[in-house]
């Protein structure tokens, strides 16, 4: 049986819950055992990246749906790290565009799906957070 590769990069601005986003794509594909403790934000796994609460270096995670494998990629959303997302935009067959529906767009939401369009990448909106109070 063959296999198709699709790279899917996961944009926004910072905090609005990229990682978290994955580590839920994770749990909901059974890539740990039910009794396995991993934590949350399992790919901001290095020391400054869990002191500062946010992603530095871009990380990724592959899902099988079907006969494709799905690598997912989760990418900084600090502004500070716009070359590290421009990088993997290069690399990504579709992104999903990630928005806190409380905060909205903000700043980098613009610049990272800007430069995503400009490449010719197809976004899919996914509105997160929306169990906060006030959404």
């Amino acid at each position: 049986m063959s296999t198709t590769t699709k790279n899917i990069a996961i944009i926004a601005h910072v905090d609005h819950g990229k990682t978290t986003l994955v580590d839920k794509i994770m749990y909901h594909c059974s890539l740990f055992r039910e009794n396995e403790n991993t934590g949350d934000l399992i790919l901001d796994n290095n020391d400054l990246e869990r002191e500062r609460g946010i992603t530095i270096t871009s990380k990724n995670v592959s899902v099988v749906y079907k006969d494709t494998k799905i690598n997912i990629i989760d990418t900084p959303g600090h502004a500070d790290f716009g070359g590290e997302v421009e990088r993997v935009l290069n690399m990504a067959d579709g992104v999903l565009l990630l928005v806190d529906a409380f905060e909205g767009p903000m700043p980098q939401t613009r610049f990272v799906l800007q430069k995503a369009i400009d490449l010719g990448l197809k976004p899919c909106l996914v509105i997160n957070k929306v169990d906060k109070e006030n959404c």
